[in-house]
Parts: structure tokens; C-alpha cells; sequence
């Protein structure tokens, strides 16, 4: 009999075209440009302009810069090319996709929790952001309003420039003074002077309340129908945020006493280098700033096309997004320069540190501008678009990770637990913008993506680059799904920090960070012992899922 010419061709087994069917089922990238834009927006975010600042500030300036691009090279642009390649080999979410090695489907677990804990509190900072959006509708803008107002009644002085309305704040600056701005995000904003503290929560600012339900309102209908209706809002959101920093940027430059600020930003202090925090900070801004660990680009990783060239999208998003970082830190030191200049003060002395620099120094750039009011609007606006890409990958990798791991329970509901989600979120929010939220919300923002999200990183090098496979080219299965995805393989600059070089460096700054820890504080108050217990255990919380999950594993077996 003769062979017939069609048995050469491999037919697709059983399992593979129902893991087709189920890619087709959870939704695809309409194209490229989509997925790219997406990493671009959930890259480049609030983290670029509001948390790469306040550290880099908090670190010295250039003293920041130095260990936070070693950290980019040696853990940021490995790490993150295994977080696409797992997502787009699998085709599944943070935990579905842990098929390949199922005894640390703890890890996916853990990167959910990370996403859970810190999109709780990035919504915040995005209900901050139209705060002051609604704000500017007012024909002055209300930070720069004189005397009388009741956020700024005690001890103010009236100067000739409205905008340097000054106010004795011994408690922030050391006894110096400081502008009508900060005070209005002190005292009219936040309201934390009626808060002794974190254990004093005080009422409930109803205003902020309604701006947080506004956000999460916005996330809950932009994720409704997943990549298929956040990949369209992306165009949009990922490039507007730089028209604005440019313009802000010509605009700094121009500033009396600019160069100040730019001077501190870019000259190292080479003391700084000896201390962990430094390290600790620039290591865990890269996780944060690139979304590295979280699970996000995992998860946009899914659903993109099996051929996509992961390889250019690594280099291009994880270089554009800290070239931003960089970016955004020269517009802000530029103003930081002004104010010093005004208010003659040192540069580091001008603004207490903490995530209030953005709400101080950004406005302040925009009243300088002609026509604030209109500048504002869109300022603010820009950190609106900047946050949501962000939440909406975090949000995404929580909803996505459940709904390909219970499939045939949860997938029918879609919209429903995406409600439930964002409504969650929303309730455990409401502590955050209290008269003592910005205590809770430094919390947060300290320990839910500390040495949890930094043991995590750790774990998952070691197992994407051991675990997976073995050192030769021929019998490294991470090697050898790359090759099959891109057509090559990834060069030695990738397996030799994969293998070595990014868990080595992860495990010191681990190391090295918990010597030498100290409790957390914000300006001059330091939290109470069982306020920095809790935020260890919130830190701890997902790489203790890691273990959990390998005993019950075990034991199932």
C-alpha cells in the first residue's frame, strides 16, 4: 500500500486544540501595537512620576540613580523577559501558568497578592489625582489662594507673590517655612494635622471617599470586557502623559534657581551608597516601576500571539520606562530648584519627603504656567492616565489569574467578579483617606512590595532558570520555548544573569536590607512596634503562599 503523503504532517492532539480553543475563549491582543502599548502604560505610571522622584529626593538624587540602574540591568530587563516568556508560552494568568512547574504555583499566588495589596492603595493616589483635577475648575487655584482660608489660618504670612504664601511649619521642615501648597496638602487635603498618628484614623473625608469610588468605577468599566476594552483606552493613555512632561519640563528649566535642583538631582552622594535603604529602594522601585513579580505582564504576556518577538518588546519597554523615571526626575528637580530659590532654603530642604511631592511640586509647576487653571486640568488628568494604566494591569492579573485557574466557575461571571473585585478594593481603601489615611497609606506603600514582592523575584529566577531546565543551550527548556516563540536564542547576557548575576544580587539586597532595617516613619513620625509588625506580615503574606502551596501539593500527591 502506499504511504500517503499527508501522515508527515503532525495532527494537533486533543489537548493541544482545546488549549487553542480556551486562548480563543479568554480573548486575544487585536495586534502588536496594543500589547506594547499596554507594557508601555502599565510601565511607565505613577511610579515614573510621583514615586522615582520622592525616592531619588528621599536617597540623595544622583546617590538614587547609580543603584537603580544597576538594579535595571542586572534584575529589572532578565526578570522581566521571563515574565513575558511565561505568559506568552503558556497563554495562561499568574497562576494557570505554573503548569510548567507545578510544585511553585505558590508564585503565582504570590504575585496576585502583591497586585491585590498594592492596587488598594495605588487607586488612592489616583482619587488624590482628581481631587485636584476638580479642583482647578475654580477661577483661582485653590493652592495658590492668600491668608484667611481655613487650611492655612494659623501663623501665615503674606508675601508679595501669592503663590509663596508662607507658613511656619515646625513640624515638617525642621522650624523653616514653607509654601501655601504644601500646607494646602497638609492640612486642606489630607486634613492630617487633626491625626496623632496612625492609630488615630479620625473621620472619614467624604470627599476623597466619592473621588476613590470614582476611580474604582472607571477601572471596573474599562476592565469590563478585558484586553478587548482596556487595549483600546491605551492609545490614548500611554503617550498623552509625555506631551505634558515636556511642556512642564521647558517650563522648569526656565525657573530662577532651576539649575539648583537639577545640580542636587544629577550629583551623586557617594556616602548614601553605604547605607541598604539605597539599595533596598532602587531594587524594589525597578519591581514597581516595570511591574516586574506583580503578575501584570504576565498576564498582557497571555494574551498576545505565540510568534510575538518578546525579546524587542523587553528592550524597548524596560529602557523606555526608566528613561522616563529619569525624565520625569529632571522636570521635578527643576521646580524643587525654584522653591529653594524662592524660599531660600537648601534644595533637600524644601519639601518633607514622602508621596506628597508630586501633590506639591507638580502643582506648583503648573500655577507658574499661563493659564494654570487650564494647565492643571490637564496635569492632573495626565496622573489620571498614568494611574489607570497601572490598575488596570494589577487588577487584571487578580481577575485574570482566578478566572483561568476556576474557569468553568467563574468565567461565565465575568462582570460579576470584576465587581466584586473592584468593590473589595474600594472597601479596604476607605481607611486610606481618613484624617489619618496618609499613615495607612504609607504602610502600604512601604511593606506591600518589600521583602515579599523581593523573595518572590528571587524565587522565581532561581526556579525559571534551575528549576525549568538546566544550563546548556540544548537542555534548557526556557531557552528552548524562547527559540520556539522568537526563532533564536536569547543571547549570553540574559542566561548568565538568569543563572547567576539576578538571583545573586537579589539575595544581597535582601540580605544586606534586613540587617540593616529600620522602622518605618514619615517625617518625623516614627510608627509604633505593632504598626511595623503588621506591615511585615502583609509583606510576608505572598512568598509565604510559595510554601504553603508546595506542602499541600505534596500532600495531594
Amino acid at each position: 500500500m502506499s504511504k500517503d503523503k499527508t501522515t508527515d504532517i503532525q495532527t494537533p492532539t486533543d489537548h493541544e486544540l482545546d488549549e487553542a480553543e480556551d486562548r480563543e475563549e479568554r480573548g486575544m491582543w487585536a495586534n502588536q501595537a496594543e500589547f506594547l502599548l499596554s507594557c508601555i502604560g502599565y510601565c511607565v505610571g505613577l511610579g515614573n512620576v510621583w514615586r522615582f522622584p520622592y525616592l531619588a529626593y528621599d536617597n540623595g538624587g544622583g546617590s538614587f540613580i547609580i543603584p537603580y540602574l544597576i538594579m535595571l540591568t542586572f534584575c529589572g530587563i532578565p526578570l522581566f523577559m521571563i515574565e513575558l516568556a511565561l505568559g506568552q508560552f503558556s497563554g495562561y494568568g499568574v497562576i494557570t501558568a505554573w503548569r510548567a512547574s507545578p510544585i511553585f504555583k505558590g508564585i503565582g499566588y504570590g504575585m496576585m497578592v502583591v497586585s491585590f495589596l498594592v492596587a488598594i492603595y495605588y487607586n488612592v493616589i489616583i482619587a488624590w489625582s482628581l481631587f485636584y483635577m476638580f479642583a482647578s475648575f475654580q477661577s483661582v487655584l485653590p493652592w495658590t489662594s492668600s491668608c484667611g482660608k481655613d487650611w492655612n489660618v494659623n501663623s501665615c504670612v503674606q508675601t508679595n507673590d501669592p503663590i509663596y504664601t508662607t507658613t511656619y511649619l515646625p513640624d515638617e521642615i525642621n522650624g523653616t517655612f514653607a509654601s501655601n501648597i504644601t500646607k494646602y496638602w497638609r492640612n486642606r487635603v489630607l486634613r492630617i494635622n487633626k491625626s496623632e498618628g496612625i492609630g488615630d484614623p479620625g473621620t472619614v473625608l467624604w470627599d476623597l471617599v466619592l473621588c476613590l469610588l470614582l476611580a474604582w468605577l472607571i477601572v471596573f468599566f474599562c476592565l469590563i470586557k478585558g484586553v478587548k476594552s482596556s487595549g483600546k483606552v491605551v492609545y490614548f493613555t500611554a503617550t498623552f502623559p509625555y506631551i505634558i512632561l515636556i511642556i512642564l519640563l521647558v517650563r522648569g528649566c526656565t525657573l530662577d534657581g532651576a539649575r539648583r535642583g537639577i545640580v542636587f538631582y544629577v550629583t551623586p552622594k557617594w556616602d548614601k551608597l553605604r547605607t541598604a535603604k539605597v539599595w533596598k529602594d532602587a531594587a524594589t522601585q525597578i519591581f514597581y516601576s516595570l511591574g516586574t513579580s506583580f503578575g501584570g505582564l504576565l498576564t498582557f504576556a497571555s494574551y498576545n500571539k505565540f510568534r510575538n518577538n518578546i525579546y524587542r518588546d523587553t528592550l524597548i519597554v524596560a529602557i523606555g520606562n526608566c528613561a522616563t523615571s529619569v525624565f520625569a526626575g529632571f522636570v521635578i528637580f527643576s521646580v524643587i530648584g525654584h522653591m529653594a530659590y524662592k524660599l531660600n532654603l537648601n534644595v533637600e530642604d524644601v519639601v518633607n519627603q514622602g508621596p506628597g511631592l508630586a501633590f506639591i511640586i507638580y502643582p506648583e509647576a503648573v500655577s507658574l504656567l499661563p493659564a494654570p487653571q487650564l494647565w492643571s486640568i490637564l496635569f492632573f488628568f495626565m496622573l489620571l492616565t498614568l494611574g489607570l494604566d497601572s490598575q488596570f494591569a494589577m487588577v487584571e492579573t487578580v481577575i485574570t489569574g482566578f478566572m483561568d485557574e476556576f474557569p468553568k466557575l467563574l468565567r461565565p461571571y465575568k462582570t460579576l467578579f470584576t465587581a466584586g473585585i473592584c468593590t473589595v478594593c474600594f472597601l479596604m481603601g476607605i481607611l486610606m483617606v481618613t484624617e489619618g489615611g496618609l499613615y495607612w497609606f504609607e504602610l502600604y506603600n512601604w511593606y506591600s512590595a518589600y521583602y515579599g514582592l523581593l523573595i518572590n523575584s528571587l524565587i522565581l529566577s532561581i526556579v525559571a532558570a534551575w528549576g525549568y531546565g538546566f544550563f546548556f543551550t540544548y537542555k534548557w527548556r526556557l531557552v528552548k520555548d524562547i527559540k520556539m516563540m522568537i526563532g533564536f536564542n536569547p543571547n549570553w547576557y540574559f542566561r548568565i544573569n538568569w543563572m547567576f548575576i539576578t538571583p545573586g544580587l537579589l539575595l544581597f539586597v535582601i540580605i544586606y536590607s534586613g540587617i540593616n532595617s529600620v522602622p518605618i516613619s514619615v517625617g518625623g513620625y516614627v510608627y509604633p512596634k505593632w504598626a511595623d509588625d503588621l506591615g511585615l506580615c502583609m509583606s510576608v503574606t505572598c512568598v509565604a503562599l510559595i510554601p504553603i502551596y508546595m506542602v499541600y501539593r505534596i500532600i495531594r500527591a
